[in-house]
């Protein structure tokens, strides 16, 4: 036995005030400097600014997140940190005829803390409560929502940067979305700011949220805060070896990967293609049918190139452009990728099946660049090379895809709350996409405030919003913004969004509804410039 792990049992076996009726050491992680709260010998660690770890053990169910795909149930059990001699089983019940039945029994993995149950031949035409329970007393109950198909209008919640410069509770938002009760609940992506401490943010996350998800489905993609990286060019799963990532990749261990994938992801319907990519992390990738929508959910970070080394390097960033007299072209190389070629056959094939259903796209950020100033009024960008926007084939071939199933985009990241009516070869000519804003915007606020403070052609003329209609972004993208939300705005811009999918009339309208309203109240206030409504087709045979 290696010294230093010598030491770590023994400290553990001394100092662990459960230790002592069974001498089992505890696991040790196979990464170092990351998730040190809730691995090895967690009960040691006096300092937690995220949160406490150490909860009673009727406690240590902190919550399930799940989703039904084709009558398959999957839910995934997050728990607090185990001690090492606490079973690592976790049992799921039905309640039937008003008992509770158990139907699953699974292992808790001690890497992230996570299990995940599924059930094949769900019955999806009815409300099933549920429940996870550990040992005798620790439970979780919720509820299994049937599948809203008869609705005429299904409701989307969707929410993106769950800022840890705000550590509290989310009250306004549990309570927000619990009457405005959505059918399903969307996380965009850095649910976890805490970058190598996901487990504890992650659980975090879970006490601030799980009201909203403990009674109806959720789809929650990890973004690159969540991953513990600042910005995220997968690039097939390659190690990143240069400071900031640029070079495209993953900086930390890919068993740390992997855990923030399972924790966050583990509960989606199977992926379209489960292959591994470098590294052995895994996909997600998928749909999700549900009330006649059939809902893509993308990897867009992933599969996408990183510009170091790469392109010609516009500043003292290989990822931000500062010149305005560059030549776009110049970094739109045939070589580079976006979404890479996988996830663009699921898009193709996805958008010719299930077509009796309305098209929605979810991925973690915006298609374009959508912002012109980063962080600080006095930083001002003309290009970003972490949106979307970039590289300018890769993007237009999504869209494309996008379009051609009819689908709108809705997505987060950028903290900057935006509906922009894409443009292919012209402006105006594909899809439809809403960003939407931080849930909490007290650290990294973005702008759109055009140098020349002008409004474009063809402007939103239902709008006192002073800046929009047709521009270029900064890759020379066609993208006509019809409404944003600058930090000055109602809650620093922070906030969430809401989109009503009409079957019956094929109308989607997104709201935006800033962080500190109260949406019980008569008088509540969306932002200005929404609510905005679209007309929504179904996808052309």
């Amino acid at each position: 036995m290696k010294k230093s792990l010598l030491i770590l049992v023994l400290t553990w076996f001394f100092t662990n005030p459960i230790a002592a009726q069974e001498q089992k050491p505890p696991i040790i992680a196979p990464f170092d400097n990351v998730d040190k709260l809730s691995t090895n010998d967690w009960w040691n660690r006096d300092k937690n600014p995220i949160i406490n770890l150490k909860v009673n053990r009727d406690s240590v169910v902190a919550f399930g997140i799940y989703t039904v795909a084709q009558q398959t149930l999957k839910l995934s059990a997050q728990l607090y940190p185990l001690y090492p001699n606490e079973t690592r089983v976790v049992r799921l019940e039905i309640k039937e005829n008003g008992s509770w039945k158990e139907i699953q029994k699974q292992n808790v993995n001690d890497l992230g803390w996570s299990a995940l149950f599924r059930i094949e031949n769900w019955d999806d035409t009815k409300d099933i409560k549920y429940r996870i329970r550990h040992g005798n007393k620790a439970t979780y109950e919720g509820l299994i929502r049937k599948d809203p198909k008869e609705k005429d209008e299904i409701v989307l919640a969707a929410l993106s940067c769950n800022s840890n410069q705000d550590r509290g509770m989310r009250e306004n938002f549990v309570r927000n979305i619990n009457h405005q009760n959505p059918d399903l609940i969307f996380f965009a992506g850095d649910q976890s700011y805490d970058h190598t401490e996901h487990t504890a943010a992650w659980l975090k996350f879970g006490l601030q949220f799980k009201e909203t998800f403990r009674n109806r489905p959720a789809i929650s993609i990890p973004d690159d805060h969540d991953i513990g990286q600042g910005n995220l060019w997968g690039e097939n799963g390659k190690i990143s070896l240069v400071k900031g990532s640029n070079d495209g990749g993953y900086t930390y261990h890919h068993e740390y990967v992997k855990m923030v994938e399972r924790c966050q992801t583990a509960h989606l319907p199977d992926p379209y293609d489960p292959t591994p990519i470098q590294q052995g992390i895994g996909v997600y990738y998928t749909n999700l049918p549900l009330g006649g929508i059939d809902f893509a959910i993308l990897e867009d970070r992933k599969f996408k190139s990183g510009p170091n080394g790469k392109i010609p390097q516009q500043g003292p960033r290989p990822d931000h452009i500062r010149n305005p007299d560059y030549d776009p072209a110049s970094i739109d190389l045939p070589e580079l990728k976006l979404l890479g070629d996988r996830q663009l056959t699921f898009l193709d094939n996805w958008g010719k099946t299930n077509t009796e259903s309305l098209k929605v796209v979810l991925s973690q950020t915006g298609f374009c660049g959508g912002a012109h100033i980063h962080g600080s009024l006095d930083n001002r960008l003309h290009a970003d090379l972490d949106s979307n926007g970039w590289p300018q084939t890769g993007r237009n071939k999504a869209l494309q895809l996008i379009k051609n199933a009819n689908a709108v985009h809705i997505a987060g990241d950028q903290h900057l709350a935006t509906v922009i009516k894409q443009g292919i070869h012209e402006f105006g000519d594909g899809p439809w996409s809403f960003i939407v804003p931080a849930i909490v915007n007290d650290y990294y606020s973005r702008w759109w405030w055009p140098e020349d403070e002008k409004a474009g052609k063809k402007p939103n003329t239902n709008t006192s919003l002073p800046w929009t209609g047709d521009y270029l972004d900064g890759f020379n993208n066609k993208i006509s913004m019809m409404a944003y939300v600058n930090p000055e705005s109602n809650s620093k811009g922070g906030g969430y969004g809401l989109v009503r999918f009409n079957k019956k009339d094929k109308i989607t309208t997104f709201e935006c509804w800033p962080r500190y309203v109260d949406v019980t109240q008569p008088d509540a206030q969306q932002f200005e410039g929404w609510p905005f409504t679209i007309p929504m087709e179904y996808p052309k045979n």
